[in-house]
């Protein structure tokens, strides 16, 4: 198994041991799970921008690190129950990273210079 089959592995185990089965059984629980997860992924966002001196009139502030990394990984768990809540796999989201990941060399490529979601439809 590779780690990242481990990841989404460990993130169901740490769902169901809080009594979070994904994916939800209905539609209305799906929603409410994505509107929860999105809703933490700001919060844990907000917590890595904390770890970064961004009052530029303040002198007093300090770059940690150490909680910015922890921050990227509370944003992983978020992440990972996001898409274990549409059903996703870490195959799936392999699998549509990749394909995401052409269509953004693509864009780049082409100066990207007009806004297209179709070029995304095949994800």
């Amino acid at each position: 198994m590779d780690k990242f089959d481990e990841i989404f592995k460990m993130q169901d185990t740490l769902n169901r041991r809080i009594g979070v089965a994904l994916p939800p059984p209905s539609e209305e629980e799906k929603a409410k799970w994505i509107l929860n997860y999105t809703r933490a992924l700001q919060q844990e966002t907000a917590e890595l921008i904390d770890s970064v001196p961004w009052k530029w009139w303040a002198k007093y502030q300090k770059f940690d690190e150490q909680n910015a990394r922890v921050e990227v990984v509370d944003l992983f768990h978020f992440v990972i129950s996001l898409a274990q809540t549409l059903g996703m796999s870490a195959e799936d989201v392999f699998a549509a990273y990749v394909k995401k990941n052409q269509v953004n060399l693509q864009r780049q490529d082409s100066g990207y210079v007009k806004k297209d979601e179709s070029d995304s439809r095949h994800i």
